[in-house]
């Protein structure tokens, strides 16, 4: 990955420090090496995006999709993105804030599967 710019840098840190509800949630579950001891951070600069959390250790990206993801040219922007990811060694896993807030036990388990299956994976 590319050194982000200052500016991207402090756009992570603004996103920080007004995460949503659903962000903050799943933090509480991410946090502190609770799943697998695996270090996730929050909105991490990868240019030219902020990935939502992200796993150094596996190249696993987590994206929560808000109500404004929905839109058919958000959805573009979305596959653009996670395709930029993907050519980076990067594996993303996508929810929607109504699987947060409604399934967030199915949503820690599919975090969970996809971490064990990179760990089991050999490295390139």
């Amino acid at each position: 990955m590319t050194r982000p710019s200052p500016e991207l840098r402090q756009f992570a840190r603004q996103l920080r420090a007004r995460q949503t509800d659903c962000e903050w949630l799943i933090w509480q579950k991410l946090r502190a090496r609770q799943l697998l001891d695996l270090k996730f951070r929050r909105q991490h600069p990868c240019p030219p995006y902020v990935i939502d959390f992200y796993c150094v250790e596996l190249q696993l990206a987590i994206e929560l999709d808000g109500s404004q993801h929905f839109t058919a040219e958000q959805q573009v922007y979305d596959r653009r993105r996670s395709l930029y990811l993907a050519e980076l060694g990067v594996v993303v896993l996508r929810f929607d804030n109504r699987q947060v807030l409604q399934e967030m036990e199915g949503v820690l388990q599919e975090i969970w599967l996809k971490a064990r299956q990179l760990l089991k994976s050999p490295s390139p």
